[in-house]
């Protein structure tokens, strides 16, 4: 049974995303661009959603700093008097591997200032409106290195864990008025941020193959969207061992 409505038919669907110049957020605005949306992207970098713009009709570039909730609000308010937004998708992200020995506290707040914060700001933006509506989806992309706690993650880790606890709230606070609410947890996928990594990354895919999975998650009315399964499978049930077991296959898979 689904969790949320699925959306099966992307023709003339207005879609909003933030966090769109690269990675994930520019390969989801090249699937639904070819599946026919309707698409408005935001990002701080102005240069590449230009190029985007350009080079696909429907699509309109809205510059924007998650951590300033004005420049959301009138995003938001540019995009519904226009049209009603059908998905908005929070795929802002910030990462740098950070542990205990080397902890920076303005690189942690950073952290949280765009993954989860930038988040709040959004609901801020849009929950007033979707809620008068009753209609309309609210994503967020948070990471399987959400689910449970993992070596060099010390700031990245937390923020995710945050950003799917949100979701898994508004889930039960705005289902029953028609308002769908899901959660992205992709595993490794070869982006600028994943580039930092000085480590193998297991069952790492690239930003188009995630995209293909968000977006058959959302025609499948999916809450929780986890890929590759292959490796997301295996860290769900790494979170359900008892502490002493997890720790200890953590740091014998890691070497860390």
């Amino acid at each position: 049974m689904s969790l949320n409505p699925p959306i099966d038919n992307w023709q003339g669907k207005c879609i909003w995303i933030i966090g769109a110049s690269s990675g994930i957020g520019f390969a989801l605005a090249e699937r639904f661009a070819a599946l026919g949306a309707l698409l408005f992207l935001s990002a701080r970098s102005l240069e590449p959603l230009e190029k985007f713009t350009i080079a696909h009709q429907n699509s309109t570039a809205l510059p924007l700093d998650v951590t300033d909730v004005v420049s959301l609000k009138d995003a938001y308010a540019q995009i519904v008097n226009k049209h009603p937004i059908d998905l908005i998708i929070y795929c802002a992200g910030y990462y740098s591997p950070m542990r205990a020995q080397d902890f920076d506290l303005q690189v942690a707040l950073k952290h949280m200032h765009i993954n989860y914060l930038g988040a709040l700001n959004l609901l801020s933006a849009c929950l007033p409106n979707l809620i008068a509506q009753k209609a309309g989806h609210l994503s967020f992309v948070s990471s399987v290195a959400g689910f449970s706690g993992l070596p060099k993650s010390l700031a990245y880790g937390p923020t995710k864990a945050a950003l799917t606890h949100l979701a898994e709230v508004l889930y039960l606070d705005l289902n029953k008025s028609n308002i769908g609410v899901s959660v992205i947890h992709p595993g490794f996928v070869k982006t600028p941020l994943t580039s930092q990594n000085d480590f193998e990354m297991p069952a790492i895919i690239s930003p188009e193959q995630a995209a293909l999975e968000i977006v058959k998650g959302f025609e499948k009315g999916e809450f929780d969207i986890h890929f590759p399964k292959r490796f997301s499978l295996f860290l769900k049930f790494l979170r359900i061992l008892p502490y002493r077991l997890y720790f200890a296959i953590i740091s014998r898979s890691t070497g860390l």
